[in-house]
Formats: C-alpha cells, structure tokens, sequence
C-alpha cells in the first residue's frame, strides 16, 4: 500500500519522465530515433523503478529496486551526454542538471537504507 505523504524522488522522476518523453519526441522529428528510443526507455524506466520500490517487499527489496533505478539514471545520463556533445542534436541542459540531482537523491536513499539495515 503506497503511502500518500510527498515523496520528493517519486514526484521527481515522475516529471523527469514526462520530460524525457518530450524529448525524445523532439529527437524523433529531427530523425534520431536510436538515441530517442534508448532515451526514452531508460529515462522513463527510472520512475517505474521507484514506484516500484515504494511497493517493495522487503528492506533488500526496496534497495534492489531503487539499485535498478540508478542504473538506468547512469544510463540515461550517458545518452543525454552523449546528445549534449553532439553537434546536430538539440540542448539538454535542464534535462542534465535534472538526471544528476536525481542520481544524487537515489544514491543517499540507498546509502541511508543501507545504514538502516545494518542498524534496524
């Protein structure tokens, strides 16, 4: 049962994969459907990984799934890199800055869950 205080890493990713999907449309108009694509499923899988975390079974569980979720926030870093060092493909400044506090949030969650598990 998800709890229905605010959750700041679910809202975030949340906006971040509405975002993401805005531009990987905006990548596919201009004809850049291989990094569209893997954009839009690493980008918008980072958000479902943590919905997922929040319905987790376990302490290990929750960990796992928010493990997965920065992997695909890694991943989505290095296609957003690769689009901000590339000539003909648009700016993705915001999008950048976004997916690094995500990555930052993510690993203290983790850290602090991994603490928490050691010291119940």
């Amino acid at each position: 049962m998800q709890d229905n205080k605010k959750n700041i890493i679910v809202e975030k990713t949340l906006n971040f994969a509405l975002q993401i999907i805005e531009f990987a449309e905006l990548l596919e108009s201009k004809k850049k459907y291989i990094i569209s694509n893997q954009l839009l499923k690493a980008g918008t899988s980072i958000g479902a990984n943590v919905r997922e975390a929040q319905n987790a079974e376990s302490r290990a569980d929750f960990i796992h799934k928010l493990k997965i979720a920065a992997k695909e926030a890694d991943e989505t870093e290095y296609w957003l890199f690769l689009c901000q060092h590339s000539k003909s493909y648009p700016n993705c400044d915001s999008l950048e800055s976004e997916i690094q506090e995500i990555i930052k949030i993510l690993s203290k969650i983790i850290a602090s869950s991994k603490i928490n598990k050691l010291n119940p």
